[in-house]
């Protein structure tokens, strides 16, 4: 366990798994750009943590996987009781319903502050509207300090459904690292993609290919609208980045469709900002989101955004202004404004404009940080003077991104 004479508060970080995905990389982003001498970090994964903590650039993080098998933690609670009293946090920070339930022995363990963040819909209540899930987050209401919401659907959830105090509920868009995403003066050839001609237009998405992003819409649509403008076939080509059970499942859609030739499905990439300077436009057809990174990270890209109107994408989107929205899992509809946007490349490319202009001024990965740190210090009563004060037991009311 780590030493504790270390006197900066160290901020537990407890996630179900530490591996690819949107609420990961918040935390990484979040542990890379937070003050080095405000805080002190460490991750513990309830399940595994994979090589995904190479990207904490930090080299004073601890890192703390319990091998959690299926079903409710119970059995861990003393050893997560052991680890709180040794590491000595100051706030132990869960994410997700997956990791909730580490607050009980948090608050055992004698943990001043416990927040928790809710970062997208669960894969089994993607509409929230499961008794269940909503009577556990009641359950363990008492054991939680102060929460985030990334997203005003899911500040809603907590605050309406769940029935979280609103004075408690801090909401807090995620960030995006914009000089790491920026717009290419014209698109780039990807290493080691097929697609590389000027007379080319490529649509494509980045994400693991699991269920609730529901890849296989967007391979539907892209045949469908093949087959809506036969034309297109000269030009239009897809890229599909990410592994997962969809990917064979997408792969088996354009191969019975004969057009397996004009997509590219090459597995997990990790040159994430040099796939989306070579695409024209970026889809995402998921079920539900939070906030999703990887639209934000399109959209400092500069690139026109296609995405399902669920959870917070149209938060994020500005309808007809940086990119279209389209109802969940109607793979016609999508199709129908690939084909719109891949005649009309212009109107594309002023929306990804648009998007990349919109991310200048409210979606910084500088106002994110801010945002938290300004959270973490109300939770421990240490306000902008620095005075010592209490626990933080209310939060610190709603937070929004400069508009």
């Amino acid at each position: 366990m780590a030493m504790n004479e270390d006197r900066r508060p160290l901020i537990a970080h407890v996630v179900y798994r530490f591996d690819v995905g949107g609420l990961e990389n918040g935390v990484v982003n979040l542990i890379n750009h937070l003050p080095p001498a405000a805080y002190r970090h460490a991750v513990v994964a309830l399940t595994e943590i994979t090589d995904f903590r190479r990207r904490i650039l930090r080299d004073d993080v601890e890192f703390i996987a319990l091998d959690k098998k299926p079903g409710h933690a119970l059995w861990l609670y003393p050893r997560l009781y052991r680890i709180f009293r040794e590491l000595r946090p100051a706030i132990a920070h869960t994410r997700n319903l997956g990791a909730l339930e580490a607050v009980v022995p948090a608050r055992a363990a004698g943990v001043p502050a416990r927040i928790h963040g809710e970062h997208g819909r669960d894969v089994g209540d993607l509409d929230g509207s499961s008794r269940k899930y909503q009577w556990l987050r009641r359950g363990y209401r008492p054991f939680v300090t102060s929460y985030v919401a990334l997203s005003r659907d899911l500040e809603r959830y907590l605050t309406q459904t769940v029935g979280v105090s609103p004075e408690r509920v801090s909401q807090i868009y995620n960030g995006v690292d914009a000089r790491r995403f920026f717009p290419a003066p014209k698109r780039r050839a990807i290493p080691g993609c097929p697609f590389a001609g000027d007379d080319l237009w490529l649509i494509g998405t980045v994400g693991r290919m699991r269920t609730v992003k529901n890849q296989t819409a967007l391979a539907r649509a892209f045949v469908m609208a093949l087959e809506r403008s036969p034309e297109l076939a000269a030009s239009l080509r897809l890229v599909m980045i990410g592994d997962g059970p969809l990917r064979e499942e997408s792969r088996a859609i354009l191969e019975r469709a004969g057009r397996a030739g004009l997509a590219w499905l090459p597995g997990e990439r990790d040159d994430v900002p040099e796939i989306l300077r070579g695409i024209d436009c970026f889809a995402l057809p998921s079920l539900a989101e939070g906030v999703s990174n990887t639209i934000l990270e399109a959209m400092a890209s500069g690139l026109p955004v296609l995405a399902t109107n669920v959870g917070g994408n149209a938060e994020l989107i500005e309808e007809g202004k940086t990119g279209k929205l389209v109802p969940a899992d109607d793979a016609p509809a999508l199709s129908a404004q690939i084909v719109a946007l891949a005649g009309r490349r212009g109107e594309a490319r002023r929306l990804g404009l648009a998007g990349r202009e919109a991310v200048e001024r409210k979606y910084s990965l500088a106002a994110m940080v801010a945002r938290y740190q300004s959270l973490y210090d109300h939770a421990l009563g240490r306000a902008a003077r620095g005075a010592p004060g209490d626990s933080g037991e209310q939060g610190n009311g709603t937070e929004r991104c400069a508009e």
